[in-house]
């Protein structure tokens, strides 16, 4: 039985907007391929399969919607000037300690990999062939971008420690 579409935007939308914000880095253009994944699960919807995996599913719009947002970066200038930060109306999902910062700073592959499955909940099959690769490789390249985010925390760690 397919649940009904507001249920899947409360229900799973904290993590299609962590998956944006690990694949975009958080701020608008995460919040825009959010929007985006949602308004396109909409019309979707009614021709969904009743034994969809609806996180899945939208996981994969969102890996998509953020390719196009990626995209749109490439053919638009980048402004020079320092604008103002605002903060979003959602908040972000989750303490934000550098987390995002961190992630983004991992190579692409091991940022790809860590979003889709620990922040998307994809299996590492799923998560190949969104990327590429077989799932031992995106299993490899999750476990890397773990352990890289660790030993970045356990620096801060022992650097606050030291401070005290």
């Amino acid at each position: 039985m397919k649940i009904p579409y507001e249920t899947a935007v409360q229900r799973h939308g904290p993590t299609v907007l962590r998956v944006c914000c690990a694949v975009l880095g958080p701020g608008p253009d995460a919040e825009d391929a959010w929007a985006e994944t949602f308004l396109a699960a909409l019309t979707s919807w009614p021709d969904l399969a009743e034994d969809t995996n609806i996180e899945a599913w939208l996981v994969r719009v969102a890996h998509r919607k953020a390719i196009d947002v990626t995209r749109r970066r490439a053919r638009h200038a980048v402004p020079t000037d320092d604008l103002p930060e605002e903060t979003s109306h959602r908040g972000n999902p989750g303490r934000d300690d550098g987390v995002w910062t961190a992630v983004a700073a991992l190579p692409e592959r091991q940022r790809l990999a860590v979003a889709y499955h620990y922040l998307g909940g994809l299996p590492h099959a799923e998560t190949a062939a969104l990327i590429g690769g077989s799932a031992e490789a995106v299993r490899r390249a999750s476990a890397d971008g773990i352990r890289a985010l660790r030993r970045t925390f356990a620096a801060d760690d022992d650097t606050e420690g030291a401070a005290r």
